[in-house]
């Protein structure tokens, strides 16, 4: 199978054919492909948060239903799901609605394929699989909750922190009031329901599949959640985790090169749908191994209208 410069070179081909869909004909084909080798449904659920974007545009939210519902329409749902994921995470309720819809579609039959990224929510997605596919070079991260880039956890330990300093010393009480008083009176009781939250459906996800027949799923799973939530252990949301330390925590992962030619079709696959993000507007794909799929293009500024200030379009939906 191709690397990148080899399948960049074919687009560019294409293009000076005159075939302006030469992105979309070039990734499809490389999805079919992997379809035909597995022998299952392939779904790529791709963003481009690695461009240069705002990354809100690309996050995971209740709008991605809809393109699963698209391009699971019509599959044949005994082949199960290979899920290959490239995501930075998004909305905690979005994520959880998800991954309920898609295995209401394909029971515990999901297998998740990371080539090289799937963070925060997308980590949850791929522990609600029955195993996950990882390269040397593929991660995954910590699933502690977010408030706008704030780590719900952080929060709780700053609260903690300052209850402690000022019990012991009274004085402190107005510096800790300018930091604390950044936030809003319910916000220590938001992180930790949002904490309970994401653990919890996470651990019911482990339990009913990935580890459904470990005789200590349990106890493997809160061990798995606990190191993935806690925030003294990864010290920081962006921690990349690969496949030896997630093997070590007890997920079942499977390497990805274990099979050289599947592992080469994979990474043709990620190549395609990166080289699409870096040669067109679009910033979120989600598609099938059948190229039916919703595409979304990053929002566009207009050309200015005499007596008005520009403006900026909404996402558009291919």
């Amino acid at each position: 199978m191709p690397n990148w410069s080899e399948i960049l070179n074919e687009i560019s081909c294409l293009t000076d054919a005159g075939r302006g869909d030469a992105l979309d004909v070039t990734r499809r084909k490389y999805l079919k492909t992997l379809s035909e080798m597995s022998g299952r449904n392939i779904i790529a659920y791709y963003s481009g948060f690695l461009s240069n974007i705002n990354p809100e545009d690309v996050l995971i939210t209740d709008m991605d239903k809809n393109g699963f519902m698209s391009v699971i329409n019509k599959l044949d749902r005994n082949k199960g799901l290979d899920l290959i994921l490239h995501t930075p995470g998004g909305d905690l309720a979005a994520t959880e609605s998800l991954v309920e819809y898609l295995r209401s579609m394909f029971g515990d039959d999901i297998r998740a394929i990371v080539p090289q990224i799937a963070m925060s929510a997308g980590s949850m997605i791929a522990c609600s699989c029955k195993s996950i596919v990882m390269g040397k070079q593929s991660s995954i991260g910590p699933i502690d909750p977010q408030f706008r880039g704030i780590p719900a956890s952080g929060v709780i330990e700053e609260f903690e922190r300052a209850r402690d300093e000022i019990s012991r010393d009274p004085s402190c009480i107005p510096l800790w009031h300018m930091i604390i008083g950044k936030y809003h009176p319910t916000f220590i009781g938001e992180c930790e329901k949002a904490i309970l939250w994401s653990k919890e459906i996470v651990t019911k996800w482990l339990v009913t599949n990935m580890l459904k027949c470990d005789e200590h799923r349990e106890a493997t799973a809160k061990a798995i959640v606990d190191y993935l939530s806690d925030h003294n252990e990864t010290k920081a949301h962006a921690r990349h985790i690969g496949l030896k330390d997630c093997q070590a925590i007890g997920l079942k992962v499977l390497p990805l090169e274990e099979n050289g030619e599947f592992q080469d079709a994979v990474l043709s696959v990620h190549h395609a749908y990166m080289i699409t993000f870096s040669l067109s507007s679009t910033i979120k794909i989600i598609e099938n191994q059948n190229g039916i799929a919703m595409m979304i293009s990053r929002p566009q500024i207009s050309a200015p209208i005499p007596l008005q200030t520009p403006y900026q379009l909404p996402l558009q939906e291919k």
